[in-house]
């Protein structure tokens, strides 16, 4: 029961693993920061992106013990394991709340949802996220059964190392929470009390790093709708299946986002993937669902309504595994500056300097005119930049320039760095020409006359 959906998860999570040797730029942060030597990486985490850290060090360690081994399994592989982990315990869940076909329903269905399908193939944590919370989630319904303190223990043991990978993982708690009975909600409170207490020192440090988050805007029309959208596919599924399944997993599914949802009326935050492991509850209501419906009268139906599904599901899993079903491709980029006919470069803006980073022989021979100090020596994610002045000053002393810009309608930094870029080039030089790529945009500039 539990082998088949781990087996059909390795076999998604590896198909198409490389995705033509492309990557996209939060994979290639995790690529240069799990590569820095461990104090550099260290000194980093105390100013940036700490909220990633625990997940860093670890990829860190596999990078260290990895050998020759290709760098884009040794990036990806810890999710596609993830993911086939989190498979199974949703089918022990499945199992334990609404029987065995459930359970193996609901692990199926897990492994092939299109969100769970990305991030099983993506170098960052999210997939070891669910992992966590769904065995946590197994261990909760194992301490309510029996009481036990150990139990108990276990379980917050579990949830705390999932905030540790990434704290958003403490909106399942509340979750938690209200799905107990209510002879175990005051020692579930009293586990989940010590869980955040735990987590407490790194929420103190990674708000200091607010920074990190502001490119985040309030949630989209096409965010809203989709949660809205699942939600209601949930409540559907826990009309038709009640019972234990219904009652633990829907607020699994809907409440971890709707807290962001609420949080981000006060400071922008909800990304979909922050809470991806509400599809832990997804999973467990459809696999109840289908269950139901196989075993009445419109079995006929629930087989067709799968059958249906797996075949809606093939274009989005092919498209998944190409290198256009990502922001950018890293990959693409480098291969374009590689190519540019220039002897200096400029990152519109500044943190687009991650898109080379995993192949720094693309800017060999390329002075880098804005940079101060590079990403490792300054500790920092992208960098430091000169003063606006000296930026001018060396771009106008340059003779073919190429810039790395965002796609044409972004929208652009208003820094005094990046407001000199965008001025001097577009008074003192003419576009020679534009490589577009996925994600960005690749130009060589020079002066009037010398293109």
């Amino acid at each position: 029961m539990v082998l088949g959906p781990v087996v059909l998860g390795l076999v998604v999570g590896l198909c198409g693993l490389r995705r033509g040797g492309s990557l996209w730029r939060d994979e290639a942060v995790t690529y240069d920061m799990a590569r820095r030597p461990l104090p550099d990486l260290v000194g980093t985490l105390a100013h940036a992106d700490a909220v990633h850290g625990l997940y860093y060090l670890v990829l860190h360690a596999l990078f260290r013990i990895s050998g020759d081994l290709d760098p884009l399994l040794v990036l990806r592989l810890p999710s596609v394991l993830a993911a086939a982990a989190a498979g199974g315990f949703v089918a022990l869940l499945g199992h334990r709340l609404a029987g065995p076909r459930a359970g193996l329903l609901a692990g199926t269905v897990f492994v092939l949802l299109p969100p769970v399908q990305r991030y099983a193939q993506e170098g960052r944590g999210y997939a070891l996220v669910c992992a966590l919370v769904a065995w946590a989630s197994y261990l909760l319904l194992g301490a309510v059964r029996s009481g036990s303190r150990r139990a108990w223990a276990g379980y917050g043991a579990v949830l705390l190392t999932a905030c540790l990978v990434h704290e958003f993982a403490v909106l399942a708690a509340p979750a938690h929470l209200v799905a107990l009975p209510r002879r175990a909600r005051r020692a579930g409170l009293a586990v989940i009390v010590a869980v955040a207490a735990g987590l407490a020192p790194l929420a103190v440090l990674s708000a200091g790093q607010s920074e990190q988050v502001a490119w985040i805007g309030g949630p989209g029309a096409g965010a809203l709708l989709g949660f809205a959208g699942v939600s209601v596919l949930g409540a559907g599924c826990a009309v038709l299946v009640k019972g234990p399944s219904a009652r633990f997993a829907l607020p699994l599914l809907v409440l971890p986002a709707l807290l962001l949802l609420v949080l981000s009326l006060i400071k922008p935050l909800y990304v979909d993937r922050y809470v991806l492991y509400g599809h832990l509850g997804t999973a467990l209501l459809l696999g109840a669902a289908l269950d139901r419906l196989l075993r009445g009268r419109v079995r006929g139906l629930g087989v067709a309504a799968a059958g249906a599904a797996v075949i809606a599901l093939l274009p989005a899993t092919l498209h998944l595994r190409t290198p256009e079903s990502r922001t950018d491709d890293v990959t693409a980029i480098a291969t374009a500056v590689r190519a540019a006919d220039a002897d200096a470069i400029v990152f519109m803006p500044s943190r687009r300097r991650v898109w080379t980073l995993t192949d720094p022989s693309s800017v060999h021979g390329l002075r880098d005119l804005a940079l101060k100090d590079s990403p490792s020596a300054s500790r920092t994610l992208y960098g430091t930049e000169l003063p606006a002045p000296e930026i001018r000053a060396r771009l106008l002393a340059a003779g073919r320039v190429v810039s790395v810009r965002d796609p044409a309608g972004q929208p652009v930094d208003l820094t005094a760095q990046e407001s000199t870029k965008r001025q001097v080039l577009g008074r003192y030089f003419v576009e020679c020409g534009t490589r577009s790529v996925q994600g960005a945009r690749v130009t060589v500039h020079a002066r009037p006359g010398r293109c």
